[in-house]
Formats: structure tokens, C-alpha cells, sequence
């Protein structure tokens, strides 16, 4: 998950006397008594699925769409589609069950994630012995989607002119008032899945999957928002959990409260400045390094860009690089430490820029193409003709958690996150969606402190921009018999990265065996960045770019 959109696509996402006037609010936030207790349902009955090849010419990858309950409170009634697919386990006799995976968001699609090569890579290195599934959860994807706009260009149409947050007082009541709107724009299609996107629901049609594929119990690997998917379910059903890994994780109660903001505000900011501090450490390797250090060269770009638009290329061939494309693209970089070399050349070429060279606004403007095409190519290829994420995002997300419904309150609020770090007021003003948005009767609040019937594996990375490891330190002590495993390196999520062999193998041991790493057990930080990618450079060999905020994007099947 990104814990929110993506912050650079958004055309498709206190002062100390303010901050101090928060801070009772906040405490009784954090307080508050759990909301929505667990919803009583009679069963409902378990689908079959009709699994049929997804192309002609791989038997093992097969398809499906599964009809599960449109609201659970009325089990026998309407019915919403989830679409599935399923990679056979290599290994059929020594099958120990089903893996499902969920890639985060809320929006993005698990068929997409088995589609473009992890569900091959996990039947390797998990030795065959689990059939892999990934699915699209309600409202995404090719599941029955929620659709807000009629294409891509409408959608585009909608939000043009605005920036990707307000970063001046004088833009904040157009962006709370157009993204208010969203809610309105998506209950004017009267669309029945709308009203029942929360992620208890997902989790309800998680568990009816595990009973529809054989399974007594959940084996499961969810990614950032897929943690939250993950500790629900682990709350919901605690009986029927075998093997449960989540990476990149979510403290539920910040999550569900609307109050996730208490860690965004400041866990990219960190992570940036341990971008600072690696950079500064390579020297030489880092371009962005020098004299007076390279934070302190990032200030004065930052500084400059706050006060104007900056114009990167040359001729007819520029970019206006506004304040919150500069933002949106630190938040971007540091998901991913394999583009961190990439990024601290483009920011050396833009400060040399910016002292009026124009070969280097030139070269500024191709390298920064060249990291967003770069970007752009780590991500899965998408099946859909129209990329419904953004109003998935919204929602699951709105139909979780309550949010103040009032302008000012995010205006406060913003204030707030902005005391944290420059980057907080881009991670709080998409949440003005949910405005108007109401939630769902069938959410879940907590409690969040379960026994499982087996460990939950809790992995958190020590620098996680979207999800800071205090969430995974915050689910291992509400989930009373699970394990932290911490890696404390870079980057979105760890396991299967392609950055950690280490919690690669406590991963694979414990869904195989059951095996769990020590308490306590912390996995070495991979080499710097910088220094690696002139290594891997001086060898002729290209530093491997795992998807964004996911695991490593395999080779593709060819189709």
C-alpha cells in the first residue's frame, strides 16, 4: 500500500499555537472506544468456482469470477463479482494449500500481481507447494468495479488545474471543495457496491474464498494496505489463520480512526533524511553530495520551488515544475532506494540548473523523464481498459474510517500535518474525499488484540515512507502472539524485494514450517544505495528496480 494514492498521479490522489490546540483532540482520539463490534450474519453459502485457463496457452494459470454476498448483513441477496486467478503449486503432491495475496492500495489488483510474474517467482521460491492466488477485492479492478467517471480523459477533465495538494491558502477551498465532490460524482451512479466497500467486507470474502478453495485455514501475504486487510481478517476470524505474513504495515487503530496522519505527517520526512544521510556517506557517489552537505542543497531547491514555479529543459522543449510535482516526486523516490542514485543526479543537475545552466536544465528535464518512464515500467501492466483505482482508493478507504466533513477542520488539520514535515499536507488533503462519504454499516473498528490460532509474521522496515515500522511495532503488541520481524533498511515493504535475503528466508521458513524467526530478530540493512548502483554501474550491470512499493516485478509470460 501506499498507504494513499499515488501521490504524483493525482489528475487520476501548525503554527505551534494551532498544533498545541490539537493536541486534546488527538489524545481523545486515540482513546476513543471501538466503534463497530463485529457483525453477527448467518453463513452464507460457500460459491463453487468454475476455474478456466486465463489464456490458451497456460493450463496452470486459471481464471475465475466468484459471486459473493453484496452485503453480508443480507448473505442470501444480491451478489457482487470478485475476479480470481490461481497459479498451480509446481509441487501438487506436497501441496500444503492456498496462498493468497493482496498488493495494497486499497485499489490495487492481486489478479494483476499473479498476472505479471510474482505468482511464478513465489511457486519457486515457496517449492511449488502452494497454489497461488491473488484477487481483486470489491470495487477494484475487474471485480464489479465502482466507477465515478466514464473514462480516463473525464476523470483527467475533472481535476485539471488543480495541484496535487494545496500548498497555498488560496488553493485549499477549490481542492476541499472539488475532492468533496468526488463522493457525490459516485453516488449519482447509483452504483449498489458504493454502499459496501469496507474492508471487513473484503475480509468476509477473503474467508468464503479460503472455504471455496479447501483450505481449513488462511495462509496469507499481504502488502501495506494488504496488512490492514490481513489484521482484520486475523481479528475477525482468528480461528482460521495458519500462516499470515503482512509487510509494510498499517497500525489499524490510526488506519480505521481517519487519524493515519499522525504518521504520515513525519515517516516520509524521515526516510528522506536518511536519504541525507546515506547520500552524504557515499560522497563522490552521490552527485548530490558536497561541501555544505546535501540537504542542504535540497533546502534551497525546496526553498525556491515554494516560492515559484521552476522551469527545467530547453527551447521548446520545458517542464514547469511547480512545488507540489517537487513533493510529490520525494514522496515517489523514496519508495523505491534502487532509484535514489537516479534522483540525487536529477536534483544535482536541477540545483546547477537553477544557477542558470542550461546545459543542466537540458539534462534536468531528460532525467527526470527518464525516472518516471523508469517508474512507470516497474509497475504491473494492467489488465483494465480504465484504471478505476483512484475511486477504489477513496471507497474502501471512506467506507473504513470516519473524517470531518467541515473545510476548516482540514484546513486545521493540514496545519497539523505541516508542523510534522514539508511532506505532510500532500499525504492529508487527498482524505478530503471522504468529506461527504459515508461510512459503511459493515466496517470494523477493533478490537484489534487477538490470539491467533498461529503467530501472525508482522515484517516492518526501520525507513518505510507509507507505512512507518511504528505500525508493525504497534501490530505486534495488539496482535498477543504475533512476531516482529524488522528489517532496517530502505524502501516499501520487504519481503521477496529483492533487497533482504534474510527476511526473504525467515519469510519462506515460516510459510513452509511454521517457523518464526527469534524475538527481537533484526535483518541487516542492504548496502548503500548510492555506493551499490556505481558498483553494479563499473560491472555494466543495471541496479534490478522492484516494482513500486511491491514486490520485485518479474519477467512477464509472453501472451
Amino acid at each position: 500500500m501506499a498507504s494513499g494514492p499515488a501521490t504524483n498521479t493525482v489528475n487520476h490522489r501548525p503554527s505551534r499555537r494551532l498544533a498545541i490546540a490539537l493536541l486534546p483532540l488527538l489524545a481523545a482520539v486515540a482513546s476513543l472506544p471501538t466503534l463497530a463490534a463485529p457483525l453477527k450474519i448467518k453463513a452464507p453459502a460457500v460459491p463453487e468456482i468454475d476455474w478456466k485457463p486465463c489464456f490458451d496457452s497456460f493450463d496452470d494459470l486459471l481464471c475465475a469470477t466468484v459471486q459473493v454476498p453484496l452485503d453480508y448483513r443480507k448473505p442470501s441477496g444480491a451478489k457482487t463479482e470478485l475476479s480470481v486467478a490461481r497459479l498451480l503449486a509446481a509441487d501438487p503432491k506436497n501441496k500444503i494449500g492456498t496462498l493468497f495475496l493482496n498488493p495494497g492500495g486499497p485499489g490495487a489488483s492481486g489478479v494483476d500481481l499473479v498476472f505479471n510474474g510474482f505468482g511464478d517467482y513465489l511457486n519457486e521460491v515457496l517449492l511449488g507447494r502452494f497454489d497461488i492466488v491473488g484477487w481483486d477485492p470489491r470495487g477494484t479492478g475487474e471485480s464489479t468495479p465502482i466507477r465515478c467517471w466514464n473514462s480516463d480523459d473525464a476523470r483527467d477533465s475533472y481535476f485539471e488545474g488543480l495541484s496535487t495538494f494545496p500548498y497555498r491558502a488560496n488553493q485549499e477551498k477549490d481542492y476541499f471543495a472539488r475532492y468533496r465532490n468526488i463522493a457525490y460524482r459516485c453516488a449519482a451512479g447509483k452504483q449498489p457496491i458504493v454502499k459496501h466497500m469496507s474492508t471487513a467486507d473484503v475480509a468476509r470474502d477473503l474467508d468464503l474464498l479460503r472455504q471455496a478453495v479447501g483450505d481449513e485455514r488462511l495462509n496469507y501475504l499481504g502488502y501495506s494496505y494488504g496488512s490492514f486487510i490481513g489484521n482484520t481478517y486475523a481479528n475477525l476470524y482468528p480461528k482460521k489463520v495458519r500462516a499470515m505474513v503482512i509487510d509494510g504495515v498499517l497500525d489499524p487503530k490510526l488506519w480505521s480512526s481517519g487519524w493515519q496522519i499522525r504518521a504520515d505527517r513525519s515517516s516520509t520526512a524521515e526516510v528522506l533524511e536518511e536519504f541525507f544521510h546515506q547520500c552524504d556517506l557515499a560522497g563522490p557517489d552521490c552527485y548530490l553530495s558536497g561541501p555544505d552537505g546535501s540537504k542542504a542543497r535540497f533546502d534551497a531547491i525546496l526553498a525556491v520551488g515554494r516560492r515559484q514555479t521552476i522551469v527545467i529543459g530547453e527551447g521548446d522543449d520545458t517542464f514547469e515544475y511547480a512545488y507540489d510535482e517537487l513533493v510529490g516526486d520525494a514522496i515517489s523516490a523514496m519508495y523505491t532506494p534502487e532509484i535514489w542514485p537516479s534522483y540525487a543526479d536529477f536534483l544535482d543537475l536541477l540545483a546547477i540548473a537553477m544557477q542558470g545552466d542550461k546545459s543542466a536544465s537540458k539534462q534536468a528535464l531528460v532525467r527526470h523523464r527518464a525516472i518516471q518512464q523508469k517508474l512507470r515500467d516497474a509497475g504491473p501492466v494492467q489488465r483494465s481498459f480504465y484504471d478505476n483505482s483512484l475511486e477504489a482508493y477513496f471507497g474502501n478507504h471512506c467506507a473504513d474510517a470516519a473524517y470531518p466533513s467541515g473545510f476548516n477542520w482540514y484546513s486545521a488539520i493540514s496545519k497539523y500535518a505541516d508542523a510534522g514535515s514539508f511532506i505532510g499536507p500532500s499525504w492529508w488533503w487527498n482524505n478530503a474525499a471522504c468529506a461527504a462519504w459515508p461510512t459503511a454499516r459493515n466496517r470494523y473498528t477493533g478490537p484489534w488484540k487477538t490470539s491467533t490460532a498461529n503467530p501472525v509474521l508482522v515484517v516492518g522496515n526501520y525507513y518505510d515512507p507509507a507505512t512507518n515500522y511504528a505500525g508493525a511495532v504497534a501490530t505486534n503488541h495488539q496482535l498477543r502472539n504475533s512476531r516482529l520481524l524488522t528489517y532496517a533498511g530502505w524502501g516499501h515493504t520487504a519481503a521477496y524485494s529483492g533487497r533482504s535475503v534474510c527476511t526473504d528466508d525467515y519469510v519462506t521458513a515460516y510459510l513452509l514450517d511454521g517457523d518464526l524467526p527469534a524475538p527481537g530478530t533484526v535483518c541487516p540493512a542492504a548496502a548503500n544505495p548510492f555506493v551499490y548502483a556505481k558498483t553494479r554501474a563499473k560491472a555494466g550491470k543495471a541496479v534490478p528496480m522492484p516494482m513500486v512499493g511491491l514486490p520485485t516485478l518479474r519477467p512477464q509470460r509472453q501472451r
